[in-house]
């Protein structure tokens, strides 16, 4: 593969975290892809997932900034999985093979989807402790392909690279952003005809998430102001359906800012996670967290808690 432009530390990150394959269900076929990388001491690791044209990869900014800060990082890429319920079921296997209880997800748009719909069929034994939903969704109808979805698996993959490509950004970006879109084509390259097939199947899908199920839980929304696939709509229902949601929002960052606002991106989710620090859920080595950031998190938690 040629040298990726949107960053050395790219290189670097393949060259020192090794990718695992890992196998769940009965079939063979279906392979967990993923990067475990921090101290394995943490039960409660933050696992990202990636959208319909992403791999394992796209978040290595995220994996190799978090993992030097003491975080525990998983990024891993999808099996081949045609509707939510065997998705749910598959993810569910992974976390009792690699022995984690709790974790905390971060979901880039289909990958965000997933993760909602995860912590909601594992409502009644949780296995999610809190969400980032990255430029999300939660009702798949937004798409208004519901009635072709159950025949992408029909289609050639040119054919389905074409309707990705669709939602990417058009018209002139910043060099980092154009640089990501680059990233994110080579990444969908890399898919084949059932991994692009099942994943639009999966975002496509007549779904949408019951947000009774999954209220009490940490949540943080993620999006930008600027061009995105996401309809304006599309965001004021997620914030309808999270009204105690933090927010972060970015000025711009388009479909990707994992890529291309990676400084803003992990200091959002450091915020986030800082809120578990000093618990048994949180996502850092504890010998990494200063006393004094421990007590200003004890003071911010103070604070919440009378309001």
């Amino acid at each position: 593969m040629e040298e990726i432009r949107i960053s050395p530390d790219y290189n670097w990150f393949r060259s020192t975290v090794p990718l695992k394959k890992i196998i769940v269900d009965d079939d063979d076929s279906k392979v967990w892809s993923l990067y475990d990388a921090g101290p394995k001491s943490i039960r409660c690791p933050i696992i990202f997932l990636p959208p319909v044209s992403g791999t394992a990869e796209v978040f290595f900014q995220q994996v190799l900034a978090l993992t030097g800060w003491g975080y525990r990082v998983i990024s891993l890429q999808y099996p081949v999985y045609w509707d939510l319920l065997e998705f749910c079921d598959g993810f569910r296997k992974l976390l009792d093979h690699l022995h984690l209880d709790k974790v905390h997800l971060f979901g880039a748009s289909l990958g965000g989807f997933l993760a909602q719909k995860f912590a909601e069929h594992t409502h009644k034994s949780p296995r999610v402790h809190s969400l980032i939903l990255c430029n999300s969704f939660s009702d798949t109808t937004i798409f208004n392909q519901t009635l072709t979805a159950n025949s992408f698996w029909l289609m050639p993959a040119f054919m389905l690279k074409k309707i990705v490509l669709g939602n990417f950004a058009k018209g002139p970006v910043d060099p980092k952003m154009a640089d990501a879109i680059d990233f994110m084509v080579d990444r969908l390259e890399s898919l084949n005809q059932g991994e692009l097939a099942s994943r639009l199947t999966l975002n496509c899908q007549n779904s949408y998430v019951e947000p009774h199920k999954i209220k009490d839980l940490a949540v943080t929304i993620m999006d930008v102001f600027d061009q995105s696939a996401l309809s304006h709509e599309a965001k004021e229902e997620m914030y309808k359906l999270y009204p105690n949601a933090r927010r972060a929002h970015l000025k711009t960052g388009g479909n990707f800012p994992y890529l291309c606002r990676s400084a803003e991106v992990n200091l959002y989710i450091q915020i986030h996670l800082r809120q578990f620090h000093g618990t048994r859920y949180a996502a850092i080595n504890s010998d990494m967290v200063s006393a004094e950031e421990l007590e200003v998190q004890k003071s911010h938690l103070d604070v919440s808690q009378k309001k």
